[in-house]
């Protein structure tokens, strides 16, 4: 479930549908769990919705737990899905189609793409690039374009950290993101990373002097993510849990987990967590 596709029941057909159809076309799938088609279309809808970010909503009703629902549309035959719009029934189709017409049915019926709708896909872009200045203000004008978009907010949020401008996350930070609460702590978890930085050079010259001295190297990690260096973070943790996994009550994979807790809303390090929790769970078994 998404902010764009959520399950409806006769209870809240009201608020989540008939309201929302007034401004953007919601798109309702009748299904059931016994539907084998439904199985095919349901997750490809989903998947659309999240694509088309708010351009259309979908809206998934049970059939067998909402028959009233489902008769008052006129449903004969399941999937059936029905497209609500300004008060009308604007179009609709039944049984599963292949993902290219429905995309072409979604075309005919959802918003078109606004001011700043392929911003966010630049930005992106430009963080992959390291061009991370450029990547800002192309947010900062998608958010002006759509200002309750909470998900330009948090690439914001993300970008600023990266920056160092830490301040300014904090800020930002200190609003309610119930639409994605997850990356918000994520990016909460991150900001608390940055409190420990230190000078790097020191306490690699003090593991120099001796390389079995846990406490330095796990200060060392947390100096290396307060720099998002954070490869670099990941491995002086790892190396604690390989040397000595008992040290400090597990401090080495405590520390590890703290940093991909902090990284796991951000979809470009999502890569080195899954190699790095492949190196943790080698190293515990």
């Amino acid at each position: 479930m998404s902010e764009f596709a959520f399950d409806v029941s006769i209870q809240d057909f009201e608020a989540k549908v008939l309201l929302p159809a007034e401004t953007v076309p919601v798109v309702v799938d009748f299904w059931a769990p016994w539907c084998e088609p439904c199985k095919v279309l349901k997750p490809m809808l989903e998947k659309l919705a999240e694509e088309y970010k708010g351009r259309f909503l979908l809206a998934m009703v049970n059939s067998d737990e909402n028959p009233e629902l489902a008769q008052h549309f006129g449903v004969r035959s399941i999937p059936s899905v029905k497209v609500l719009f300004q008060g009308q029934l604007v179009d609709e189709f039944n049984g599963v189609l292949p993902e290219g017409q429905i995309r072409e049915f979604l075309d005919r019926i959802a918003l078109p793409v606004g001011p700043g709708g392929n911003l966010r896909e630049e930005a992106a872009a430009l963080v992959a690039e390291g061009k991370l200045e450029e990547a800002l203000a192309r947010l900062v004008e998608a958010s002006k374009a759509k200002p309750d978009d909470q998900a330009v907010q948090l690439d914001a949020i993300d970008v600023l950290l990266q920056l160092g401008r830490n301040d300014e996350a904090k800020q930002l930070l200190a609003g309610e993101y119930t639409n994605e609460p997850d990356r918000a702590n994520a990016l909460r978890a991150r900001l608390a990373l940055a409190a420990g930085a230190a000078d790097t050079g020191e306490i690699e010259a003090r593991l120099a002097a001796n390389p079995t001295d846990h406490a330095a190297r796990l200060e060392l990690s947390r100096a290396y993510a307060a720099q998002s260096r954070f490869r670099e973070a990941m491995e002086a943790a790892l190396e604690v849990a390989v040397r000595d996994r008992l040290f400090d009550e597990g401090a080495g994979r405590k520390a590890l987990l703290q940093l991909f807790e902090a990284l796991g809303g951000s979809e470009q390090y999502d890569d080195l967590i899954r190699e790095f929790r492949r190196k943790l769970s080698a190293a515990l078994n």
